[in-house]
C-alpha cells in the first residue's frame, strides 16, 4: 500500500513522463520510441506487475485494445513474408505495452490531467502556428498545389493525415475547456476559431470532417440540454455556414473543392486515375475487398498484405503505377485481409468498446471514439507509428482521466 508522500512523487514522474511522451510526438520517432518505453518501464518499476496484471484483465478496454496486437502475431503462423511481419509487429508493439502500461494504479491530481490537457492544445497551436508561416511565405506556390492533390506542410514529418486528426483533438479539448472553465474561457475560444480556420486552410478530409462531425455531435447535444438550445442552433448555423465562408475567403479550401469536384466521377466509378489521392484510395477500397472476399476465412497473414495487394492490383487495375499501389485505405480490410473473418469482428468489437466505458463525461468520451472510428475507415493509420500511438495515448490519457475516481 503506497503512502500519499509515495503516490505524489510517482505521480509527478509519472505526469512528466507523459509530458515528454507528447513532446517527443513532434520532435523525433526515435525520441517517441524512447519516451514511450521509459512510461512503461516505469510504469512496471513503481508498481506491483502482479496487481497491475489483474487491472489489465479486468479492464475490457485494455485487454481489447492488445486484441490489435495479438491479431497479427497470430498471422505470423501463416505470413510467409517474415521480414514485412517482424516490421509491421514492431509498429503494433504499443498496442501490447500501453494498456498495460496504463493499467498501472497511478492517478493524478484534477489539476495535472489538466495541464496535460493545456500542454497538448499549446503543441498543437504550435505546430499549426509553424505550418501556418510556412504556408505564408509561399501563399501562391502552395494555394496552386491543391489543384494537384498537393498540401502545406505540417509537423509530425508533414504526416498531414495524422495532424489534422491532433487538430480535431485539440478543438475538442479547447472547446470542452471553454465549457467547463469560465475563467479565460474566451481565449480558449480564440484557439477553437484558430483551430477551425487552420483546418479549413489545410483542408485534409479526414480531419476536417472528423471537425464536422464534432460540430454537429455538438449543436445536438447542445439542442437537447436543459439551456443549451441557442447555442445549439447556432453551432448547427456555423456548421453550415463554415464551408461556404471557407470557400470564398481561403484559396486553399477553394482549390481543394475543385479538386474534388474534378475526382468525384472517378471516385464514383472507382475509376484509377494516376497519383489522384481521391481515385487511388478508392482502388485500394475495391482492389483489397475482392481480395478479402477470396481470403475470409483466415486472409492472407499480415506479412503478406503488401504482397497480395500488389498482384491483386494488376488483376483489377491493370497498368497500375507503382508509387499508387497503396495499402488498402480502410483498418477494417486490414485486419480482414491480415486475419479474415476473425480479424473483422474482433476489430469491430474493439472500435465499439469505448461505447460502453463509463465516464464522468460521455459525450467527450464517446465523441473522441466516434473521430478516430470515422478515421479508421478512410485510412490505416494504425499501420504507421504516429497512427498508433495518437490513437493508444489519447484514448488510454482520456479513459485515466475521466474515469479517476479522486477528482
Amino acid at each position: 500500500m503506497l503512502n500519499k508522500l509515495q503516490n505524489e512523487w510517482r505521480g509527478t514522474i509519472i505526469f512528466w513522463i507523459m509530458i515528454a511522451m507528447l513532446l517527443s510526438l513532434f520532435v523525433s520517432r526515435a525520441a517517441l520510441s524512447v519516451c514511450t518505453g521509459v512510461f512503461v518501464v516505469i510504469s512496471l518499476s513503481f508498481y506491483n506487475p502482479t496487481g497491475q496484471f489483474r487491472q489489465f484483465i479486468a479492464s475490457p478496454l485494455l485487454w481489447g485494445l492488445s486484441l490489435l496486437f495479438f491479431l497479427p502475431l497470430l498471422s505470423g503462423l501463416w505470413s510467409n513474408d517474415k521480414h514485412e511481419w517482424f516490421e509491421i509487429m514492431k509498429i503494433k508493439l504499443p498496442f501490447l505495452l500501453l494498456p498495460f502500461a496504463f493499467a498501472a494504479p497511478f492517478q493524478l491530481q484534477k489539476e495535472r490531467w489538466e495541464r496535460l490537457a493545456y500542454f497538448f492544445i499549446l503543441l498543437v497551436f504550435s505546430g499549426t502556428a509553424w505550418s501556418m508561416v510556412v504556408y505564408l511565405q509561399n501563399a501562391n506556390v502552395f494555394n496552386a498545389g491543391y489543384l494537384q492533390a498537393n498540401s502545406i506542410v505540417t509537423p509530425l514529418e508533414n504526416d498531414r493525415i495524422r495532424f489534422s486528426l491532433l487538430v480535431s483533438l485539440a478543438a475538442l479539448l479547447a472547446g470542452r475547456m471553454a465549457l467547463q472553465k469560465k475563467k479565460f474561457a474566451y481565449l480558449r475560444l480564440t484557439l477553437l476559431v484558430w483551430f477551425a480556420v487552420f483546418l479549413h486552410i489545410l483542408s485534409v478530409r479526414t480531419g476536417l470532417l472528423a471537425f464536422y462531425i464534432m460540430l454537429f455531435a455538438g449543436g445536438v447535444f447542445l439542442l437537447y440540454s436543459k439551456s443549451g438550445f441557442r447555442k445549439g442552433l447556432l453551432l448547427l448555423f456555423l456548421l453550415l455556414l463554415m464551408p461556404f465562408v471557407a470557400y470564398y475567403s481561403l484559396p486553399s479550401f477553394q482549390n481543394r473543392v475543385k479538386f474534388f469536384v474534378y475526382e468525384y466521377d472517378f471516385f464514383k466509378h472507382a475509376a484509377y486515375v494516376p497519383a489522384s489521392n481521391d481515385a487511388v484510395r478508392v482502388a485500394s477500397w475495391k482492389t483489397g475487398t475482392i481480395l478479402l472476399k477470396k481470403n475470409i476465412v483466415a486472409g492472407v497473414g499480415f506479412g503478406d498484405i503488401a504482397a497480395e495487394m500488389d498482384n491483386a492490383y494488376e488483376i483489377v487495375y491493370p497498368g497500375i503505377k507503382k508509387t499508387d499501389k497503396i495499402l488498402p485505405a480502410n483498418e477494417w480490410l486490414m485486419y480482414g485481409l491480415g486475419c479474415g473473418i476473425a480479424g473483422l469482428l474482433i476489430f469491430t468489437f474493439v472500435s465499439l468498446l469505448p461505447f460502453f466505458i463509463k465516464t464522468r463525461e460521455a459525450f467527450l468520451w464517446k465523441l473522441s471514439a466516434v473521430v478516430f472510428a470515422f478515421s479508421f475507415f478512410v485510412d490505416v493509420g494504425l499501420e504507421v507509428q504516429f497512427g498508433v500511438f495518437i490513437y493508444l495515448f489519447v484514448t488510454l490519457w482520456w479513459w485515466k482521466w475521466l474515469t479517476a475516481k479522486n477528482i
